[in-house]
């Protein structure tokens, strides 16, 4: 900032330390944020923590070495300030809990600071770190030019989930940049939440009815507070949720046991301060010879913030979750046809979990482009990408660039997937000298135009035609086909698997 004196503070030893370590600059820098445009995610969290604090100015910060530079910055006409005479320095050597200071002109750390001496009169900062990869990058802070008394733990609490929040929303960003997303899915399937999952924090089970055996993710009992596991009983649930919402959750759940196939509910989770909500959004997937449910298969997500926050915050949350429902009949359909496929849960929960991840890639690339379309070389490279070696690539790309509509770009990615997976289990790509072919090209006319995509596989081991269809092969040929208006021919020949889809083209502008 402007009007600095020229004596400026030192910062004390362990503060530098923590400010010049290696490691931490490393992960800082490798995001690639600095000097960023404005970005309309972190200015939301920005807001919100202004609103929660009572305070007239917040910041999302990044501290390198020598300056801290602001992402968003709420109240202040500056985006950057010196890093020897920064709050969040200071912050960032604390630990990972929230740093308060009430009075900074009754704090020797900060009385002689230029921020509080000189024209922009600091008094009151609460701010707590943004960890990314285990480094504390800059922090969630907001400030004011009065005092304030010490905020309350709860208060304090939430300011350190929206730090969370906004860390989360760097790596996600920088995921989605570099495509490193997608790699740590793939080499870490237990997790099994791309970007759309992991945006909206949802964790996915399926219920055997008739053994009470709930597979889960690890998210799962995280929500409820319950020991780590993969494996729950619906009991555990229900004694998780708070006394005051279990009567009309079972009642509803009854009530989609016995009358429907879908359930959705809201509840708070037991002994949670501040509250915790969690939504759950469920469909009975098999019935028994009378009718009985025996499974069911669902989603669980966190909506406190909607429920507890500001009503920008709820806003905020409420757009995530339109985004979600837009999705949830594609995820819905996906785990019908996997689960009649799969011998047990467990097998379920593993190829779901895979398809979903395909899924998600799309899902992220549309979101990033407000639902207007993606062009087909970076849909192709991202679904393929986890398949093939950067040091040796085997997936011939080519074609011209060319925009998809939604529902396109799914539905291709999600066939692009099945053809790839199924060579890397079974065709040209599980061997070492095998190739796989993929092109596109487009024919007709203005107005009467589709693409026709090829996959070709060679070099790989002989090919027979299988004697039962999987799902893969049911969703490339049919499934897909009705949502995309497309032509799918899947042949096993003896040199190698060949599919070609062929689709009508909408006129998208970018």
């Amino acid at each position: 900032m402007s009007n600095v004196p020229e004596t400026r503070p030192v910062l004390p030893a362990e503060v530098a330390r923590a400010v010049e370590d290696q490691d931490r600059l490393a992960v800082l820098r490798g995001l690639e944020m600095l000097d960023t445009a404005a970005d309309a995610d972190f200015d939301r969290v920005s807001r919100l923590a202004a609103a929660l604090m009572k305070a007239p100015i917040a910041l999302v910060t990044l501290l390198d070495n020598k300056r801290q530079w602001f992402k968003s910055c709420l109240g202040l006409e500056e985006t950057e300030t010196a890093t020897d005479i920064s709050f969040c320095a200071h912050a960032i050597s604390a630990g990972d809990e929230p740093m308060v200071v009430t009075d900074a002109t009754a704090d020797r750390r900060f009385e002689a600071n230029p921020l509080v001496t000189g024209k922009h009169h600091i008094r009151f900062y609460a701010g707590a770190p943004m960890v990314v990869a285990g480094a504390r990058i800059g922090t969630l802070c907001v400030l004011d030019r009065t005092p304030h008394a010490f905020h309350s733990a709860a208060e304090l609490d939430q300011l350190k989930m929206l730090a969370g929040l906004a860390a989360s929303l760097f790596t996600l960003k920088d995921a989605k940049r570099s495509g490193a997303l997608a790699e740590v899915a793939l080499a870490r399937e237990e997790k099994r939440r791309a970007i759309a999952l992991d945006a909206a924090s949802l964790a996915s089970w399926a219920w055997d009815i008739r053994g009470d055996v709930i597979e889960c993710d690890a998210l799962l009992p995280q929500l409820f507070n319950l020991p780590s596991s993969t494996r729950l009983r619906a009991r555990d649930i229900i004694a998780a949720i708070d006394p005051r919402d279990v009567h009309q959750t079972e009642a509803r759940f009854r009530d989609a046991l016995a009358g429907g196939d879908d359930y959705f509910g809201e509840y708070r989770v037991k002994g949670s301060h501040p509250p915790r909500w969690i939504a759950t959004r469920g469909r009975i997937i098999d019935r028994d010879s009378d009718g009985k449910p025996t499974l069911v298969f669902g989603v669980n997500y966190d909506i406190s913030e909607r429920k507890l926050g500001e009503e920008r915050q709820r806003l905020l949350l409420r757009e995530l979750n339109h985004r979600v429902k837009n999705t949830l009949a594609t995820v819905q359909a996906l785990a019908t046809q996997t689960v009649r496929h799969a011998r047990r849960p467990s097998e379920f929960l593993e190829a779901f979990g895979s398809r979903l991840q395909a899924l998600g890639v799309a899902h992220n690339l549309l979101s990033d482009r407000e639902w207007r379309g993606i062009g087909i070389r970076e849909l192709v490279q991202l679904e393929v990408r986890p398949f093939d070696s950067a040091d040796q690539p085997r997936i011939t790309i080519s074609g011209a660039d060319l925009l998809l509509s939604p529902d396109q770009a799914v539905g291709l990615g999600l066939i692009l997937h099945e053809l790839a997976s199924n060579a890397l289990q079974y065709g040209s790509l599980s061997v070492a000298s095998g190739t796989v072919d993929l092109g596109w090209t487009t024919e007709g006319g203005k107005g009467n135009r589709r693409l026709v995509l090829t996959w070709t596989e060679s070099g790989g081991p002989r090919v027979a035609p299988p004697e039962r269809q999987g799902f893969g092969s049911i969703l490339i040929r049919r499934s897909l086909a009705k949502i995309i208006s497309s032509e799918v021919t899947h042949e096993f020949r003896p040199e190698g698997v060949f599919a070609e889809v062929s689709m009508p083209l909408e006129e998208l502008s970018k």
